[in-house]
């Protein structure tokens, strides 16, 4: 196997953590309050993944997601998410192991996500500070965000690497493709929201079944 890569990113939301009940939960109580009919916890793996925005363009009635509409809504989610984000939120099993191993061997780690910038920090404050995490990247304005390669190069100069010494780990057809996009290795992850078909039609190189396997990726241990 390869080892020769010298940094991982991860994807946030299905793959470092599990925060499918609690995204599901805010977005639906928008749509309550809003007196439209809510989705259930299953249908959101599919609508995740492109920012909030693209979320209720998603979730929305047809004909109602207007420019003005889907506004008002992503500043309600943030109001509601911003109660409800760490209520059942957790670790996937093995990835608390995972970052130790990464750790102990030197390995850089960062995160880039398509979640709101500030609410990246927060989850990773809360379940991730043990690690050192550096940069930490959310949806910014001005910014564009996955599957464009920018995030990605923003990362790889930050760590003073290139694309392709990088493995770029998520859960969907959208990290996938920025993987491609950016010439880092795309890894996909079989226990996220998304199903492995999808990560193996959008290009992944590899399908990780366990956090563990990534660590094959680095060659034997040392």
């Amino acid at each position: 196997m390869p080892s020769d890569f010298k940094a991982v990113i991860f994807d946030l939301d299905g793959t470092l953590l599990d925060t499918l009940a609690d995204i599901g939960g805010a977005a639906n109580e928008v749509l309550a309050q809003r007196g439209h009919s809510t989705h259930t916890l299953e249908a959101y793996r599919h609508f995740i993944g492109d920012g909030v925005a693209t979320l209720f363009q998603r979730i929305l009635p047809d004909g109602l997601p207007t420019p003005d509409v889907i506004a008002d809504c992503v500043a309600e989610f943030a109001i509601s998410y911003g109660r409800k984000w760490n209520e059942n939120s957790q670790l996937y099993p093995g990835i608390s192991d995972l970052l130790d191993e990464l750790v102990r061997r030197g390995i850089p780690i960062a995160i880039l996500s398509n979640k709101p910038h500030d609410f990246v920090g927060v989850c990773v404050s809360e379940f991730l500070s043990k690690w050192n995490f550096d940069p930490i990247l959310g949806q910014r304005d001005n910014v564009p965000r996955k599957p464009d390669p920018a995030g990605v190069l923003e990362v790889c100069q930050a760590l003073e690497v290139a694309p392709d010494e990088c493995l770029y780990v998520g859960d969907s057809s959208v990290d996938m493709l920025t993987a491609r996009n950016s010439g880092a290795l795309a890894v996909g992850v079989a226990w996220g929201f998304r199903p492995v078909e999808e990560l193996v039609e959008y290009g992944a190189a590899r399908i990780l079944d366990t956090p563990a396997q990534l660590l094959e990726l680095f060659g034997p241990l040392s």
